[in-house]
């Protein structure tokens, strides 16, 4: 394996899937203009062509219909909107159409559409550029809903999504692009719906998905210097969720903080909670603790954004209340230097 960035993965895997099966094609807002998507569609057009790589019309309810249209006449498309907020135009599309193709026909057709949704915040991006809606998604039947935290990851969901027979909601975070890892040999596929453990610990369980799990494993490095072992979950697949591994992980700690990327009420993380509370109540030492953003609209102004998203800071705070512990220590070390972006290489807009 080879050290490479997030982009290079998702670039590379759609090389590799698009060599394997011909009928895989790739196509929305900018996959073939210079700076192909941030990078994560570079040397495909100039690989297979403008007749399997193509930019498409800002018509995405139209589009998206083009995509379902080529899936059940046995293509693989892959269709990336540059903004899930963009998408929200054709989520008519995806909900009446393609994730009940295979159960309106008795299961003698199928959907293999895969959407690449990117999200994301800061920088200004404000309440129309920065929504995690992965809840939505979720809510669907007949949907599955990936969001990878990690390169490997990048390739391995991306790899089983395109493959997959179902249509699958790929949610890419933006703030994961510069993210360093190592690129798996072609064809390495991540199970959807296998979270995955990046941290063992023993006396809390971090669950969390796509970028705010880089927060939860800063938070759980802090919380080792005070003695306190936090055991750190990857959901990875959002639909359909890996109930095993994160009541395992709740029967061993006893203590559950589940955080979202998205707004706390009505989330992913809401039902979570509702599950552990349902299902194994009796494994619960302390009442479990949801995070997430306020709900109400993502502030535009940088004044007024600081502290409406959780971080590893919020999390570390957490964790000591799920244990009882009242004097908590010195927090600001886990804050950035700049809360709306991830580091210096991030310069926006989008």
């Amino acid at each position: 394996m080879s050290q490479v960035k997030f982009t290079d993965a998702i670039s590379r895997v759609l090389f590799d899937a698009m060599t394997r099966d011909e009928k895989t094609l790739l196509f929305g807002l900018g996959v073939a203009d210079p700076k192909r998507v941030f990078g994560t569609t570079n040397g495909l057009l100039e690989a297979f062509g403008p007749e399997r790589v193509f930019d498409t019309p800002t018509s995405e309810n139209g589009m998206t219909g083009i995509a379902i249209g080529a899936a059940t006449m046995g293509y693989r498309p892959v269709m990336v909107h540059q903004r899930l907020d963009f998408f929200l135009l054709a989520m008519d599309q995806l909900v009446n159409n393609a994730a009940k193709w295979h159960y309106m026909f008795g299961g003698q057709g199928n959907v293999p559409l895969t959407l690449r949704l990117l999200l994301g915040r800061g920088w200004g991006q404000g309440p129309t550029h920065s929504q995690n809606l992965q809840s939505w998604f979720a809510h669907v039947p007949g949907l599955r809903v990936v969001m990878p935290s990690t390169v490997e990851n990048a390739y391995g969901l991306l790899w089983s999504s395109i493959f997959d027979p179902n249509p699958v909601v790929f949610l890419e975070h933006r703030w994961l692009h510069n993210q360093e890892g190592r690129l798996p040999e072609p064809g390495t596929a991540v199970p959807i719906g296998k979270a995955a453990i990046m941290r063992e610990g023993s006396d809390v369980t971090l669950v969390s998905m796509s970028y705010m799990v880089l927060e939860a494993l800063k938070a759980a490095e802090f919380l080792k210097s005070f003695g306190i072992s936090a055991e750190v979950v990857d959901l990875r697949t959002i639909a359909p969720l890996d109930w095993q591994t994160v009541t395992a992980s709740v029967r061993k700690t006893g203590r559950m903080i589940a955080i979202d990327t998205s707004t706390a009420e009505f989330s992913v993380t809401s039902e979570i909670l509702a599950h552990v509370a349902q299902n194994h109540f009796s494994s619960l030492k302390a009442a479990p603790i949801k995070m997430g953003s306020p709900h109400a609209p993502v502030p535009t102004s940088v004044g007024l954004s600081e502290g409406f998203y959780p971080g590893a800071a919020e999390i570390a705070a957490a964790s000591f209340k799920v244990l009882g512990i009242s004097k908590v220590p010195n927090l600001e070390s886990l804050r950035p230097e700049r809360h709306d972006v991830p580091g210096a290489w991030f310069t926006g807009p989008f």
